[in-house]
């Protein structure tokens, strides 16, 4: 596969071709491999990456700074709150001054502009490592892991059952990467939470090109034959004060049992971008149990506990497919 990523930004999947998808997919696999022979990495010696952070996390945060290290390179932590970006400096001014100093820029936040900003003003690569309407890292490391989990089977031939709040960020960027590969995507969830229509014809018009399917209904018939299950989080970060109306359109869109039962199939797998409310152990769930009266938890812990959740593999592959993505497009050795 001749393909070369090098200095390209990586702000959504609907900016990449199938072949450049699966050809990010095939290196995470190889570095992930390498990783587990214990042998060491230098292929992002001499790069620095900015880690811009407006929005707190876990997962993308240390995938990106482990990735960057064990590589050989050196990742710089911007907790945008405590710094210029955005208040007394505008994004492109900070975009250029950043781009004087490192190698290429990470952002997670809320804006999908304020990413796609950081690339034309900076001219080095960005990732987008989440916005309010795409986390195309998050579904790459989706991506390796069904092809890991259900390796008798392409990718092309994969059924993706997306539950809940099929209008978020989650929702949108599963819908790109589907369309891209040509998989079926099913969105289902109360019709209060479709997706917008400027997102959703986005995504059919990737479909129609490479011969996916998308779908979205609130007839639980549509679960029948999913390969995977997949949820988030009722509520986003920003939207808390939504939580008591959220909770009351999407109690019937939990993740049981009963509901996996629903495909038919028994080997459905199921899968989250965590963090996950499956049980009362979290200052979240209790919080709004005692002062609401109300379950917020979107799957119940015997699913999420289940030998058909791979929610953890997902977690780890976060690393190997950002540090795919790290070195494929600012290596030239890879290129």
């Amino acid at each position: 596969m001749n393909i070369s990523l090098y200095n390209k930004s990586f702000l959504s999947l609907l900016d990449f071709t199938a072949n450049e998808i699966y050809y990010l997919l095939d290196l995470a696999t190889k570095l992930k491999l390498k990783r587990k022979q214990g042998i060491p990495g230098n292929l992002l010696q001499g790069k620095n990456i900015a880690l811009l952070f407006e929005k707190t996390s876990t997962r993308t945060r240390s995938a990106f700074e482990i990735g960057v290290i064990e590589e050989g390179g050196y990742p710089s932590f911007i907790d945008i709150s405590s710094s210029q970006f955005g208040k007394k400096e505008s994004v492109e001014d900070s975009a250029k001054v950043l781009a004087g100093y490192f190698h290429a820029i990470e952002f997670r936040g809320y804006a999908q502009k304020t990413v796609e900003d950081l690339a034309k003003y900076s001219g080095i690569p960005v990732y987008n490592g989440l916005t309010d309407e795409d986390h195309p890292t998050q579904i790459l490391a989706d991506l390796l892991t069904i092809q890991e989990k259900l390796p008798h089977k392409p990718l092309s031939e994969i059924k993706v059952a997306y539950i809940g709040d099929t209008r978020n960020n989650m929702a949108n960027a599963w819908m790109y990467g589907c369309a891209k590969l040509g998989m079926h995507f099913v969105g289902f969830g109360p019709k209060e939470l479709h997706p917008k229509d400027e997102f959703m014809n986005k995504a059919l018009a990737a479909a129609n090109k490479n011969g996916a399917k998308i779908e979205i209904s609130s007839d639980p018939l549509c679960l029948k034959n999913a390969d995977v299950i997949y949820t988030d989080v009722w509520v986003s970060m920003g939207e808390e004060h939504e939580l008591q109306k959220r909770a009351s359109l999407l109690k019937d869109y939990k993740i049981t049992p009963e509901l996996m039962n629903a495909t038919q199939n028994p080997n459905t797998l199921f899968m989250h971008c965590l963090p996950a409310f499956h049980d009362d152990h979290t200052l979240a769930v209790k919080k709004a149990s005692e002062e609401y009266g109300i379950d917020i938890k979107e799957v119940s812990d015997e699913v999420f506990r289940s030998k058909n959740s791979i929610v953890f593999e997902q977690a780890e592959n976060r690393l190997h497919t950002i540090k795919a993505l790290l070195v494929a497009t600012l290596s030239p050795q890879q290129n």
